[in-house]
């Protein structure tokens, strides 16, 4: 597939690439629904975007700190993340590896 940017294709809300057709996706609630925010705000992702933010937060910490696309950019694993995927083709997909690096349970 292409890694071209044209019109007709979604934006990823967190990596700024488009969501190119056939390419695994998932709509992400800014605060998840269990921490209220069911009927909220949502974005839609990549899945391997979702799958890192969910991988780098716990529930309570996106409905708390990181429940905006802005706020999810500034994060620093995020912004590590959004770095390393510009670099892989619009498509790319992989599994993410590991749980929530960093998190202790409290």
């Amino acid at each position: 597939m292409s890694d071209e940017t044209d019109d007709e294709n979604p934006i990823c809300a967190l990596c700024r690439r488009p969501i190119v057709p056939g390419t695994p996706q998932s709509l992400h609630h800014l605060v998840p629904k269990l921490r209220g925010g069911k009927g909220g705000p949502t974005v839609l992702l990549h899945q391997i975007c979702h799958n890192e933010i969910h991988a780098t937060a716990s529930e309570a910490e996106l409905a708390r700190i990181w429940n905006t696309p802005e706020a999810l950019r500034a994060n620093p694993r995020l912004e590590k993340f959004v770095k390393w995927i510009a670099k892989r083709p619009a498509d790319f997909h992989s599994k993410t590896p590991g749980g929530r690096r960093g998190w202790k349970r409290r």
